[in-house]
C-alpha cells in the first residue's frame, strides 16, 4: 500500500486543547510525514476561539472554524453570537490578514446531557445557523440523542450544508442528512467491533456521504483504545474505513475520494492540496 501520494484531511481535531500544548509542533509534523496535510480546528467556546486562530496563523496545514459548542452552553453568552458574527463579517473582507473560516463548528444539539437546557442550546443552534447561512460557511455539528431535532432545524434553512460530526444515528436519519447534502464524520468510534450498527452503515451508504476525522483528543480508536487521541491516528481510521465499505478496492483510490469529499463539503481548502 502505497500513501505517499495521499493528502489526507482530518475534518475535525481540537489541536488547540491544552493537553496539545505539550507536544502539537511534534504532533503537527508527524502528520506531515504520514501525508496528512491538513487539519481543521473546531471552536467550542469563545474564549477558545483567538488561540485557534493564531495557531491557523502560524501553520497553513490549520483551518479553523468558530463556533459554540451545545456541552459548554453555561459558559456561552448572547454576545459571543455578535462576536462570531463580527468574526465572519472581518474574515470575509478581501484584504483580511485573518485566516479564512472553514466552517462554524462545532456546534448542534446535546440531549445525551440529561440536566442540560433543550431551549437554550436550541436558540444558541438556530442563531449559528443563521450566520453561518448569512456567511454562506458549511456547519460542523455535534448531534447526540437529537438527530431528528436537528434535522428539524436544518429543514428550516435548506442552503445549509456542511458536516454530522462523529455520526452516530441510523440509517434513515443518515440519508435525510444526506438528502440535504450534508457528509458524516467516520471517528474513531467506527472502530470498535462492538459498534455493529455505525459500522454496517459504512457499506450501506454511497462513498461520498463519509469524511475522515479524528476528534482528537477524545474518541481514541481500538488500536490506541484508553490514550489521547492524535490527527496522526487518522491514516488507521482511514485503513478502517476502507475494511468495512469495501476491502477489494483499492486503499488510494477510496482514501482520495474521502478527500475529495471533504474538499466539496469545506470550500475554503480547494485547491489547497495538490
Amino acid at each position: 500500500m502505497d500513501t505517499q501520494q495521499l493528502s489526507l484531511i482530518d475534518s475535525h481535531c481540537h489541536l488547540d486543547f491544552s493537553v496539545f500544548d505539550h507536544d502539537r509542533s511534534a504532533i503537527i509534523q508527524a502528520c506531515r510525514e504520514a501525508d496528512i496535510q491538513t487539519i481543521i480546528v473546531p471552536g467550542v467556546c469563545r474564549k477558545d476561539w483567538q488561540k485557534i486562530l493564531s495557531l491557523c496563523h502560524q501553520d497553513n496545514m490549520l483551518y479553523p472554524a468558530l463556533g459554540l459548542h451545545p456541552c459548554f452552553i453555561n459558559e456561552h453568552h448572547v454576545s459571543d453570537l455578535d462576536e462570531l458574527t463580527q468574526y465572519c463579517a472581518s474574515m470575509s473582507a478581501v484584504h483580511s490578514e485573518t485566516p479564512a473560516l472553514a466552517a462554524i463548528g462545532e456546534i448542534g444539539l446535546d440531549f445525551f446531557i440529561k440536566e442540560t437546557d433543550r431551549k437554550i442550546q436550541g436558540y444558541y443552534f438556530s442563531e449559528q445557523l443563521n450566520i453561518a447561512s448569512q456567511y454562506q460557511l458549511p456547519v460542523l455539528i455535534h448531534a447526540r440523542k437529537s438527530h431528528d431535532e436537528v434535522i428539524k432545524h436544518l429543514k428550516q434553512n435548506t442552503s445549509l450544508r456542511g458536516i454530522i460530526h462523529a455520526y452516530s444515528g441510523s440509517y434513515e436519519q443518515a440519508k435525510e442528512y444526506l438528502k440535504r447534502g450534508f457528509k458524516l464524520g467516520f471517528g474513531g468510534a467506527f472502530t470498535y467491533p462492538k459498534a455493529t450498527k455505525l459500522r454496517a452503515l459504512v457499506s450501506r451508504l454511497p462513498i461520498d456521504a463519509w469524511v475522515l476525522e479524528t476528534d482528537a483528543p477524545d474518541m481514541s480508536p481500538l488500536t490506541h483504545h484508553g490514550e489521547k487521541n492524535s490527527p496522526q491516528y487518522l491514516l488507521e481510521i482511514a485503513r478502517e474505513f476502507v475494511v468495512l465499505y469495501d476491502s477489494k478496492l483499492d486503499f488510494d483510490f477510496i482514501v482520495k475520494q474521502l478527500q475529495q469529499n471533504t474538499q466539496d463539503i469545506l470550500p475554503s481548502l480547494k485547491n489547497t492540496l495538490k
